[in-house]
């Protein structure tokens, strides 16, 4: 026997022990396979989990969990009943379980042997009542499991709901789910669906030859117990929350309150939002809320890309003064408005000159039409376009532009134009300060998210740095990434914020007739400061824009309001920023009159829908 010839023997039996040994453990030892061989003979009674709960900061539940009951049928088992007692004692019309009866038996081969939901979601106290007769309908049997409960009508948008999986999210899931399964849609739900959802369990019983079930699979051995999801805590200071909803009651746009130390977004409302008695059964509201014309699924607050209006020109003062082309004791003049040409950009009548700070309180436009001048035609660039490219990355490092990387679901990015857009419309070397004025004022083609607005508010409430907002906290079943507890600096030095703060104040607590446009906002022993902006809407009235923080010196939350359709800042969002400041650092509100004013407005039928 040659060497060759030997060694494929060897190699042959080397192969054989290994496949018989292998069918040895399977076969013998390893009750696994034994059960998935044996799968005809065997039913999975499944045990769903208790998803996890979902508590504001303050350890308040914002989700938690009911006990209900889906009522399930295994057609093949089935014997004649009593349809009249069970729709009585169901509370369902007679019909109903008529239809799904005889749809059931239509489809016996495709059912085969297994339990299907004919109704979801029962009542604790509706099911009892069956289960006292359950011994009449044979083939009909209870499956517990929790539904979501909201004791506090808190963030309704933000939270999101959760429903049963389709075919295309089963596919999509690679598998994870199978029908009747639920998982989280939209919000906070779908976000940390991976964390809140828990794991499935399940009872293993046997089945005889005529199809009745017998004792469980080996005692139970092989059961495997659900395994309840991770509770989170979230940012959100409930009652605030509920407050800023009630504020914003009647009214479209997005009302966010930032703690400027953390990033912790205290509150966050898109009006109109979703109340949360509908989210434990959205199915039923589904097409209702889909046919709003107002989108109150929409969340506005990081979806909607608005102009910021006057509030950028805190932006613009800061990098004028990073850059040197902008001194505190500068001044310009306004006639009302700034005179380019034969053109003008518009602004309301006050007193001229007037410096930066001044400039800021009654939110002068020509003022800073001058400052975008001087950046656009700085000596230390060779070009406009270069002097445009550093103004924009400017403000990029504002978190203007790009998206934060906040953890709130589907935000968006917003847009600032580049120097290669303006090059397409005007041609390379041909556009100057001029052609692009509104910028100056946060008009044109700037488009920011709320949320990028209250980010700017808390940066300026840090003198120069954020904390990427956020939602979700630290705790002992869910760590936050990093990069949430970073400090992003933005391109201009600390020392150039004191004057725009100051400018700010004197916005607020100047005192009536003295120019601040946003005296509305003034609360006695808070030190409010703020900036109004009206921004431009071509859908109808302007946008109300006013965004805040106090107090001045050791700020505890910034908030910004942005009311389409609202007219000036100091109308409608103003007043409600500065209710949500005086509600959270005082518990209570003295203003009681413009709580009741606003809490009583509808701006509705003046927001135009498509």
């Amino acid at each position: 026997m040659t060497n060759r010839y030997r060694n494929i023997i060897i190699g042959i039996s080397i192969v054989g022990l290994i496949l018989i040994g292998r069918l040895f453990t399977i076969q013998i030892l390893e009750d696994k396979y034994k059960i998935d061989a044996s799968n005809n003979s065997m039913v999975y009674d499944i045990i769903y989990p208790t998803r996890g709960i979902i508590y504001d900061r303050n350890d308040k539940i914002l989700v938690g969990n009911q006990l209900s009951y889906d009522l399930m049928v295994s057609p093949r088992t089935l014997k004649q009943f009593d349809t009249s007692l069970l729709a009585k004692t169901l509370k369902v019309p007679k019909q109903l379980i008529v239809d799904k009866i005889n749809n059931y038996h239509k489809n016996r081969r495709k059912i085969g042997y297994r339990s299907v939901v004919m109704l979801k979601q029962l009542k604790p106290e509706i099911y009892q009542r069956f289960a006292e007769i359950q011994y009449k309908f044979q083939g009909f049997k209870g499956q517990a499991r929790s539904i979501r409960h909201y004791p506090i009508n808190a963030g309704g948008n933000l939270l999101g709901y959760v429903s049963e999986v389709d075919n295309n999210y089963i596919k999509k899931q690679g598998g994870e789910y199978k029908a009747g399964d639920y998982a989280g849609k939209t919000g906070m739900e779908a976000s940390m669906e991976k964390v809140l959802r828990g794991e499935k369990g399940y009872h293993i019983f046997l089945r005889n030859s005529k199809n009745q079930i017998e004792d469980k699979y080996e005692e139970g051995k092989h059961d495997k117990e659900a395994v309840s999801g991770s509770d989170i805590n979230t940012t959100i200071d409930s009652k605030l929350q509920e407050y800023g909803q009630n504020l914003m009651k009647n009214k479209v746009g997005s009302l966010i309150a930032i703690e400027p130390g953390s990033g912790e977004i205290l509150a966050m409302v898109s009006s109109p939002s979703l109340d949360v008695s509908i989210l434990s059964d959205i199915g039923k509201h589904y097409n209702e809320i889909a046919k709003n014309p107002h989108k109150p699924m929409f969340n506005r607050a990081v979806q909607a890309p608005y102009p910021p209006g006057s509030i950028f020109k805190l932006v613009n003062g800061l990098i004028g003064l990073q850059e040197g082309v902008l001194k505190e004791n500068y001044s310009y003049p306004c006639y009302q408005g700034y005179h380019y040409g034969n053109r003008k950009l518009g602004c309301h009548v006050h007193k001229s000159p007037i410096m930066l700070e001044e400039a800021i309180m009654m939110s002068c436009n020509a003022y800073f039409c001058y400052v975008f001048k001087n950046l656009l035609e700085n000596k230390k660039y060779s070009n406009t376009d270069e002097a445009f490219n550093k103004w924009r990355e400017y403000v990029e490092s504002f978190g203007f532009g790009n998206k934060l990387g906040s953890d709130v679901p589907y935000e968006l990015s917003g847009t600032i134009p580049t120097s290669s857009y303006y090059d397409k419309i005007y041609g390379k070397n041909a556009w100057k300060y001029s052609n692009i004025i509104s910028l100056s004022i946060g008009q044109g083609e700037i488009g920011v998210t709320p949320l990028q607005i209250a980010n700017l508010a808390a940066i300026v409430a840090n003198k120069g740095f954020y904390y990427i907002p956020h939602i979700i906290k630290d705790s002992k079943s869910y760590k936050i990434d990093k990069k949430f507890k970073e400090k992003h600096f933005t391109m201009v030095d600390s020392i150039y914020y004191n004057s725009i703060v100051k400018g700010m104040w004197k916005a607020v607590n100047s005192g009536f007739g003295s120019g601040g446009t946003a005296s509305i906002a003034a609360v006695s022993g808070l030190d409010i400061c703020g900036k109004t902006g009206t921004a431009q809407n071509p859908r109808g009235e302007d946008n109300s824009v006013f965004l805040c923080f106090a107090p001045k010196d050791k700020p505890k939350i910034a908030v910004i309001a942005y009311i389409e359709n609202g007219g000036f800042g100091a109308t409608w969002a103003a007043p409600i920023a500065s209710l949500m400041i005086e509600k959270y650092l005082k518990s209570e509100v003295e203003r009681k009159e413009l709580e009741e004013r606003i809490m009583n407005a509808s701006l509705m039928n003046k927001v135009k829908t498509d």
